[in-house]
C-alpha cells in the first residue's frame, strides 16, 4: 500500500524506516520530511492544513494510509478530514485529540472515567486572585501547566510560591499565546516517570515496550524543559503489575470513555505515567508517538508496522503483525544545537554522517537538518537522534555515545547521562 507520513522530525524518520521495512508498504511519502527521510521515502511539500491539497494528493497517489506524526495537525482535525473523504488515518479525531491539546479536558475526562492522576484545579486569566490563593494554600513543589499545546515546554515545577505566582501570571499574559490563557495547577507526584505507547483501533489495543525520556536540557536533569534530549527502552522501572494497571485502569478506560462519547480513539495513545508506590498515575496524555521515545521503542520492533497501523485505522487491529526483539535494549541520544531550547545558531555543516550510515543495530535519525549548497546542515534545536540496540542497556548506551562522538557540527551539544538512571 502507499502511505503518507506527516511530519519532519526524528520520530517521523523512525516511523518511515519501520514502514519502509514492512511487507505491506509500497511507496512511502513524507510531508515535509527531511534529508534523512528522503533516503527511504519521497519527501513532498504542501500545506497539510489545506484540505483540498491534502485530499487531492492522497487520491492522486492512491494513498491507502496516512500516519500523522505531530500533534498540531491532529488537534486541527486532519484525521476527521481524511476519514470524511474515505482515506484511512492512523490518528485520532479532533475531539479525541483534546486529551493532548487541552490539559483541562484530559483532567476532566480522567475524573469522569476514574483514571488515576494527580489532584488539580483549572484557572483562567480572570481567576488570577483565586489562582494566587490556591498557590498559597498548596504544598510545594507546585506543578503549573499551560492548558494548550506548547511544544513540550509548557510545564513548570516550582519550589517557591512567589515564583509559582509569577509563572502563572506570565502564562496568563501569553507566554505560550492562547495555549496558556488557561492553566492547570496540580499536585506534585514524587516517583519514577515512564512513557508507554498503546496502538489503538477504537476498542482493542497493544502496548509497545515502556520507555523513559529526558526532558531537561542539561545533565542531572538541570536546565530548561525541552522536547526531549534522549530516551531508552525498555525501562526496568515498569514491571508486569504496572503494565497490567496501565492496561486495565488507564488505556481500557480511555477507549471505553471515548467510545461512550461517540469518538472512538484510533491511533497511538501515549501514556505518560509517574510510578508512586508501585502504582501508575497519568501525568500526561499525548495522542501520537513521542519524540525521542519513538526512536528507541520502534528500534525494538520486528514485523509489519504498516499492517499494524492499517488494521488499527480500520478498527480491526491485528496484534500479531509485530513482535518485540527478545532481550534487546535501545538507547537514543539527541545531538542538539548549543543554546537549545532558546537561541541557537543554524547552518553548520554536519560531518561524519556518511561514515556511520550503515552500521548494524545503530541508527542516525534526522530531525533539525536540511540540505544547503549540497551539504547537510543543522536547521533546528534538536538536530539528530543517535540510537543503538544491544543485548544490554549499558552496551546500547556505549554504542550510541560512540556513534554520537563520530558525528560533528559546530556548537554540537548533548547530554552525557542518558540511561544512567537505569544502569546498575
Amino acid at each position: 500500500m502507499n502511505i503518507l507520513v506527516i511530519g519532519s522530525g526524528g520520530r517521523e524518520h523512525a516511523l518511515c524506516l519501520k514502514l519502509y521495512e514492512s511487507d505491506n508498504s509500497n511507496n512511502i511519502y513524507c510531508n515535509p520530511g527531511n534529508p534523512g527521510i528522503q533516503q527511504i521515502a519521497q519527501n513532498v511539500q504542501f500545506d497539510v492544513n489545506n484540505e483540498d491539497l491534502l485530499i487531492s494528493f492522497c487520491k492522486d497517489e492512491k494513498i491507502k494510509l496516512v500516519v500523522v506524526g505531530p500533534e498540531q495537525p491532529l488537534a486541527m482535525g486532519i484525521a476527521d478530514k481524511l476519514r470524511q473523504n474515505g482515506i484511512n488515518c492512523f490518528g485520532p479525531s479532533e475531539y479525541a485529540s483534546q486529551l493532548e491539546s487541552s490539559k483541562s479536558f484530559a483532567k476532566e475526562f480522567m475524573d469522569e472515567f476514574n483514571i488515576p492522576t494527580a489532584s488539580y484545579k483549572t484557572f483562567e486569566s480572570k481567576d488570577l486572585s483565586d489562582c494566587f490563593r490556591y498557590i498559597e494554600n498548596s504544598d510545594l513543589p507546585i506543578v503549573i501547566k499551560a492548558d494548550g499545546l506548547a511544544g513540550g515546554k509548557g510545564v513548570y515545577i516550582s519550589n517557591d510560591k512567589n515564583e509559582a505566582k509569577q509563572i502563572a501570571e506570565d502564562f496568563f499574559e501569553g507566554k505560550f499565546g492562547e495555549a496558556s490563557k488557561k492553566i492547570v495547577i496540580e499536585q506534585f507526584l514524587d516517583g519514577v516517570e515512564a512513557s508507554i505507547f498503546a496502538i489503538c483501533d477504537g476498542e482493542n489495543f497493544i502496548l509497545l515496550p515502556p520507555s523513559q525520556d529526558y526532558k531537561r536540557a542539561k545533565d542531572g536533569d538541570l536546565g530548561l524543559n525541552t522536547g526531549g534530549m534522549g530516551s531508552f527502552s525498555p525501562t526496568p522501572f515498569v514491571d508486569y503489575k504496572i503494565l497490567e494497571d496501565v492496561k486495565t485502569k488507564i488505556v481500557s478506560q480511555v477507549l471505553k470513555g471515548m467510545k461512550s462519547r461517540k469518538n472512538r480513539f484510533i491511533g497511538c495513545l501515549f501514556v505518560g505515567i509517574m510510578i508512586v508506590n508501585n502504582k501508575p498515575f497519568v501525568i500526561e496524555f499525548n495522542v501520537r508517538f513521542g519524540d525521542p521515545e519513538t526512536q528507541s521503542v520502534l528500534s525494538l520492533i520486528e514485523g509489519d508496522l504498516a499492517k499494524l497501523f492499517y488494521t488499527a485505522s480500520i478498527g480491526s487491529l491485528e496484534k500479531n503483525c509485530i513482535s518485540i526483539k527478545k532481550d534487546k535494549y535501545a538507547c537514543t541520544v539527541i545531538l542538539a544545537s548549543e543554546g537549545y531550547p532558546e537561541n541557537f545558531n543554524k547552518g553548520f555543516e554536519i560531518k561524519g554522517l556518511q561514515n556511520n550510515s550503515s552500521l548494524k543495530d545503530r541508527f542516525i535519525f534526522h530531525a533539525g537538518t536540511k540540505i544547503e549548497n549540497n551539504k547537510i546542515v543543522n536547521s533546528g534545536g534538536r538536530v539528530l537522534g543517535i540510537t543503538a540496540v544491544a543485548n544490554s542497556l549499558k552496551e546500547a548506551k556505549e554504542n550510541a555515545y560512540n556513534l554520537a562522538e563520530g558525528i560533528d557540527f559546530e556548537n554540537k551539544y548533548y547530554r552525557r547521562d542518558i540511561a544512567d538512571s537505569a544502569i546498575k
